[in-house]
């Protein structure tokens, strides 16, 4: 055996449809094998890899047991000459493995070798290539020398700046994303080493293996997508503590006790930085926009107050301006919030709606009021107006500061080009169109130059550049039916454009892989509206939360006659997010649906006396993800109340 190729999986199904799509593709021709070990992921990743990938050796734990020992069950049961332990959130190119191959073979003094990453919008990443950390490295990243100076053979050693990302070099340290290793070396030094339960086990491995007396190269004549930058969060604490505590577990393993306590010490300084800024950054960025609105409707709001006044001599008494104003601005605000007016891209409309529902909300409590605190049913609708032309002018402001970064939805829409052969291309124009995403531009590219254009097509790749200037191109897909990867890399790299998006669809797939599908279950799921949007996972939170709060007022008496604790049970696993009320068909849910907890009744509960098969059921799932309405959930969970008294 020539090859083993060792990929983990945690929660990430999407993305490894993948990568394994294109693994397999580049082993054309390679005796190879193919592992994927599954950290007891809930996203029917299993599944998928079953009923797409039989030939995959597939390792199933039944809990997360880190990365570290999940990659050394697989490597302990390879068979290759090499091994190579893979993300699952890369693409590699076709020719990747043949290139490590005849690199490997020809340079018999490399323990390893890493390849030349890029991010999804094509740019280099500067993981690619490392030194080691040392308590002094440490510092000048730490402190941010290493991104001031990155090219300094001093200040610029945790990347290696100075050395040309174009030419193969010696280097310290691979990236964990694709460590392409020697099984020799690995049995000499030894296999992950399971202290690091996430990150820093590459920075361990690499240094063992050049203790071995091998050498670790970085050979950048071929090209791997990582989305590493959208994978992981690295402004969130969980990361910077987890980060940085591999480096701590490194240092007391490699170094000097009075060392490793120097690099504990700055480690310590780092992580209580990094995360007192991520909170304040985190609070910020969330409450800024509302907070905004907020303000801006209670300021109009109160401002129509006063004109109106003085305009019809009726006086308003203190608690008018100073309580009744602030809870309309509260009511919209958080209206805006539940129909997802605070997602991004930033959408005005969503927020018109939300501020509409708050109205009839403010309209309903109006109406149940005493009439001494009835004040004024018209400031309430020209309040509401006024709300909404505010929400409209912030939004527009926003476009206009932040044009190119924030889009705004109706005010800067999707300018979609689909590269790839006709049918393909449509596919993903019928996904697209058939999602919650509403384009404002879309066209088809033939992938490669052609004499006579078909029709259906706009143009052909040769005039891409152009293409993306005339029409004011945002987002870019590539059909990887109709394209290779290399070949949709170089198109990435070679428009160089940090303003466009660049997505891959996959063969035979509902769903778009893209920078931001580390989000979402595919960038786009075929759905209407699909259960995976933000705002509808809010409602069927906040659902879940008053059906909770519902059931556990009326605790004592369904004990009473049903003489049960069900409803109490169900009650507080729903409110402590373990389940939904209204969730899919057991266990047959689809592998390209998003992931819900597990229901305490199924979308089929009402028709549970039927016996559904299977087949029905899965479509139902299908239905139900596909286009989601609360109130569907509502009527479900209403005409399944005889099956919740059968519950024990």
């Amino acid at each position: 055996m020539l090859l083993s190729v060792v990929i983990v999986n945690y929660n990430v199904s999407y993305f490894l449809e993948q990568c394994l799509k294109s693994v397999f593709k580049a082993l054309e021709g390679i005796n190879a094998e193919v592992f994927v070990v599954d950290n007891h992921s809930v996203d029917e990743s299993v599944r998928m890899v079953k009923e797409k990938f039989p030939s995959v050796n597939l390792i199933e734990n039944k809990d997360n047991v880190g990365f570290s020992k999940a990659n050394n069950q697989a490597i302990a049961l390879a068979s290759g000459r090499y091994v190579l332990l893979l993300n699952p959130d890369t693409v590699v190119e076709e020719d990747t493995f043949s290139t490590c191959i005849t690199f490997m073979d020809s340079h018999p003094e490399a323990g390893a070798c890493g390849v030349k990453l890029i991010d999804g919008q094509g740019n280099f990443l500067p993981e690619s290539k490392r030194g080691l950390p040392t308590p002094a490295v440490a510092f000048y990243k730490i402190f941010g020398l290493s991104r001031l100076f990155p090219k300094s053979t001093t200040f610029g050693k945790y990347h290696l700046g100075y050395l040309d990302a174009e030419g193969t070099h010696s280097i310290d340290v691979l990236s964990g994303a694709f460590m392409f290793i020697r099984k020799d070396a690995l049995e000499k030094s030894g296999y992950l080493d399971e202290d690091f339960f996430m990150y820093g086990e590459d920075i361990d491995l690499s240094y063992r293996i050049t203790q071995a007396g091998y050498k670790i190269y970085y050979h950048p004549k071929t090209r791997v997508i990582h989305y590493r930058g959208e994978s992981t969060k690295k402004s969130s604490i969980n990361y910077v503590f987890i980060f940085y505590q591999a480096m701590v577990i490194f240092a007391r393993k490699h170094f000097s006790p009075n060392r490793a306590q120097v690099f504990a010490f700055l480690i310590q300084i780092a992580v209580w930085a990094r995360a007192a800024l991520s909170i304040i950054k985190r609070v910020l960025l969330r409450i800024a926009l509302p907070c905004l609105d907020a303000l801006t409707f209670f300021g109009g709001t109160a401002l129509l107050k006063i004109y109106w006044a003085q305009k019809s001599g009726i006086y308003y008494p203190y608690i008018f301006l100073w309580v009744v104003v602030p809870l309309y601005a509260i009511i919209w605000t958080g209206g805006v919030w539940i129909q997802g007016g605070y997602d991004k891209p930033y959408r005005w409309l969503n927020g018109v709606k939300g501020i509409f529902w708050g109205t009839l909300l403010i309209l309903v409590i109006y109406a149940l009021l005493p009439e001494y605190y009835r004040f004024s049913r018209f400031l309430t609708l020209v309040g509401a107006a006024w709300a909404c032309l505010g929400l409209i002018l912030i939004r527009t402001l926003i476009h206009l500061v932040f044009y190119r970064k924030i889009a705004s939805g109706q005010i800067l829409g999707k300018r979609i080009l689909v590269i790839g052969k006709l049918d393909e291309a449509n596919k993903i124009l019928n996904i697209i169109h058939y999602s919650s995403e509403k384009p404002a531009y879309t066209g088809i590219v033939y992938p490669g130059k052609i004499e006579n254009l078909p029709y259906g097509y706009t143009s052909d790749t040769s005039r891409l550049n152009d293409l993306v200037d005339i029409f004011k191109i945002n987002e870019l897909i590539f059909c990887a039916q109709s394209m290779g990867s290399g070949e949709i890399m170089d198109y990435m790299i070679l428009l160089n454009k940090p303003d466009i998006t660049y997505k891959i669809a996959p063969p035979e797939s509902l769903f778009i892989i893209g920078t931001n599908s580390i989000q979402k279950d595919g960038d786009y799921l075929v759905g209407l509206n699909a259960i995976s949007r933000s705002e509808n996972k809010r409602k069927k939170r906040l659902l879940d939360i008053l059906t909770s709060i519902f059931f556990l007022g009326l605790s004592p008496l369904l004990v009473v006659f049903f003489r049960s604790t069900y409803f109490m049970k169900s009650a507080l696993n729903c409110l402590a997010g373990k389940k939904t009320w209204v969730g899919y068909s057991g266990k047959n849910a689809s592998a390209h649906l998003p992931y819900l907890p597990d229901g305490v009744l199924s979308n089929t509960s009402p028709f549970d006396a039927k016996n559904l098969d299977d087949e029905v059921k899965l479509q139902a799932d299908i239905l139900y993800a596909k286009d989601y309405k609360i109130i569907n959930d509502i009527r479900i969970i209403a005409n399944s109340f005889s099956v919740l008294k059968r519950k024990n």
